[in-house]
């Protein structure tokens, strides 16, 4: 009687099992991102403004440059207000002669250098009368009826006072336009 060998076929069939992928993880976290676009809605301000120089117990005035809102909107009724904020103005330090508050900070808009689209334009302050502090948000300008495209632009003042134990020094800080 003759004996089979099994043992190459074994081997064989052992050799041709591929191989078994790693387990997989239970869960798995993906990053996702998006952007959610803005309306077509903006604000354009100057850069930067120097009001030149005063003495303490003096105030200082002067126009900040162009400030322009932008509606391309298109929309059936396209309102919008833009409002107006300071931060404290100072030489970099916080020692309290070095620092003028916001509330010694005062605004006003003027009428409009230009306007664009139909509707109705108010100046939030229209002459220096009206001035407003800006210790908290102030409207600056608002569009409020019409629709369809516009554009309004203006050229504020701004009114600083300066405490009479203010130290010399170039004083900085940042006025915020907004619109919404």
């Amino acid at each position: 009687m003759r004996r089979r060998l099994l043992i190459p076929c074994v081997a064989l069939a052992l050799a041709s099992v591929p191989s078994l992928p790693a387990a997989a993880q239970p869960s798995g976290d993906t990053t996702v991102t998006f952007t959610v676009s803005t309306s077509n809605l903006t604000i354009e301000v100057p850069a930067s403004d120097n009001l030149g120089s005063a003495f303490p117990g003096q105030t200082i005035s002067g126009q900040m440059g162009t400030v322009t809102v932008l509606d391309q909107r298109a929309a059936a009724s396209a309102t919008w207000t833009a409002s107006v904020v300071s931060t404290q103005f100072d030489t970099g330090t916080d020692d309290a002669t070095e620092v003028i508050l916001p509330n010694l900070v005062t605004y006003w808009s003027g009428q409009a250098t230009a306007t664009t689209g139909t509707g109705t334009f108010v100046p939030g302050q229209p002459t220096r009368g009206d001035r407003v502090s800006l210790n908290q948000p102030r409207t600056a300008f608002s569009k409020t009826s019409g629709s369809g495209n516009n554009s309004a632009s203006w050229n504020p003042t701004l009114e600083i006072t300066i405490p009479q134990d203010a130290v010399g020094g170039l004083y900085h800080g940042t006025v915020t336009h907004s619109v919404a």
